[in-house]
């Protein structure tokens, strides 16, 4: 999907996307030290406007022009950037950067996911949450085309200049019809040497 796309189903509703962060973004994140940090494909901007609650200082970056507003809208704190993160290029490093629910062909997102590496400072993470795979077949709702789902181990080795804290499928509790269900995700977190 393309920009305008991306901005005709934000127009659709009221939010697309629940209010709060991600599950795993706040139970992996709540404690960690913080500092200056980067939300790649932020859509509405909620991971990024939880972590800038919290005392990060954060930019936020996504192509839709409706979703950057929406985020605008909702919190000062979060720098806001209308951009497609394909070709977009900061100005300075982070302590985190953060890819969640981002889905581009490999072609697409390994060039992506190796230039954000290089934006990281000395210790800063890279913490990526999205579809896994296996959700097709064994998880619920997300993208049903395998090539934009992701792979731990084809992430993982993209990251070889990066120490892995954490990689491997999560399970996500989804509600579906008053019933709970498991997607299923790909989880990795990396950080780079210390100087």
């Amino acid at each position: 999907m393309d920009a305008a796309a991306w901005d005709e189903r934000y127009r659709a509703t009221g939010r697309l996307w629940s209010e709060g962060p991600n599950l795993f973004v706040d139970d992996r994140l709540s404690g960690v030290t913080t500092g200056v940090g980067l939300d790649l494909a932020s859509g509405e901007g909620r991971n990024a406007i939880w972590l800038a609650e919290r005392g990060w200082q954060m930019t936020a970056v996504d192509f839709s022009d409706v979703a950057v507003e929406r985020g605008r809208s909702r919190s000062e704190a979060v720098e806001f950037i209308s951009a497609d993160v394909r070709s977009w290029e900061p100005s300075q490093c982070f302590d985190l950067v953060l890819i969640a629910y981002l889905h581009l062909v490999s072609a697409e997102f390994e060039p992506l996911v190796r230039r954000s590496v290089r934006w990281l400072l000395p210790g800063g993470e890279l913490f990526m949450i999205g579809h896994d795979r296996s959700n097709i077949a064994r998880g619920v709702g997300g993208p049903q085309t395998p090539e934009i789902l992701w792979d731990v181990d084809e992430i993982v080795a993209w990251l070889t200049d990066l120490v892995i804290i954490e990689s491997g499928v999560v399970e996500r509790p989804v509600d579906v019809e008053g019933s709970t269900v498991l997607a299923r995700d790909a989880l990795v977190r990396a950080r780079a040497a210390r100087e």
